[in-house]
């Protein structure tokens, strides 16, 4: 992984990577399946709003998305910082990405690792970066590095699973090879390995913000997952686990929920 950001290049190297990765992103908000299409757009209904409501509160000038993967964000983000700034260390990402420019002219692609960075400090008033700090080993220096690129009284949006939902329990056996044949054809959907290499709880998901420096202004908790009722219950199913989720995440038990949510200021 390159730690130098530089503008992103189009080719047709990796095209197979590529349609697979997209094709996985771009299947979540569609699916057929309910709990699966409601956990995806759960989240993007919530960071949506998180989005708009630091707009109009701070009118941000540039913004950065940090692992933009197949861009559902980036139409907004064109439409609410004067300038966007979308980074990844996924090439296959970035050039899904290469046609939103045409419609988007504020937009500008860059491959960066963003455990160390080169963008300059202090030059972005918003980050978002959803969905991501799972893939990265060192989380700690991502965090840090973020921090580093918001302009005193940015806010960073960040959403990560929890380690121990019932959804990344599950994956764990529904992705090895043998089975995971057998979820692809009981969804009729894309189906990858998640890549999910560090999953936090919500105390050390907390922990490292502050030690980054950020300040907290708000969390929220999203998405419960039941094993095989998912699968095969439907609409009932999702009934279910709407009616669940909204006791679990007032309880005890709110690590069950899939998906945290934090606002942070610098």
């Amino acid at each position: 992984m390159s730690a130098t950001p530089r503008p992103v290049a189009t080719g047709t190297q990796g095209t197979a990577g590529r349609s697979e990765l997209v094709a996985l992103q771009e299947t979540l908000y569609t699916s057929r399946n309910p709990t699966r299409r409601w956990l995806h757009n759960t989240r993007r209904d919530w960071v949506t709003a998180a989005l708009r409501r630091i707009a109009a509160e701070i009118s941000p000038e540039r913004a950065l998305e940090v692992g933009p993967g197949a861009g559902v964000y980036i139409p907004l983000l064109s439409e609410l910082a004067e300038s966007v700034v979308a980074s990844d260390v996924q090439a296959a990402f970035l050039e899904n990405a290469e046609g939103l420019r045409n419609e988007y002219p504020n937009l500008e692609l860059i491959a960066d690792d963003i455990t160390a960075t080169e963008l300059p400090e202090a030059s972005f008033d918003l980050i978002l970066c959803s969905e991501v700090i799972e893939h990265i080993p060192d989380s700690r220096a991502a965090l840090a590095s973020m921090h580093r690129l918001l302009r005193p009284g940015g806010r960073l949006v960040l959403s990560t699973p929890q380690r121990y939902s019932p959804l990344e329990l599950a994956a764990r056996v529904a992705t090895r090879p043998g089975i995971v044949e057998l979820v692809r054809l009981i969804y009729r959907e894309p189906i990858l390995e998640l890549g999910h290499v560090n999953l936090l709880t919500r105390r050390q998901a907390e922990g490292q913000l502050a030690a980054a420096g950020f300040q907290i202004e708000q969390r929220h908790l999203s998405g419960l997952y039941l094993p095989l009722l998912a699968e095969f219950g439907g609409q009932l199913a999702l009934r279910l686990e709407r009616a669940l989720e909204a006791r679990l995440r007032r309880g005890p038990l709110s690590g069950l929920l899939w998906t945290q949510y934090y606002v942070g200021r610098a």
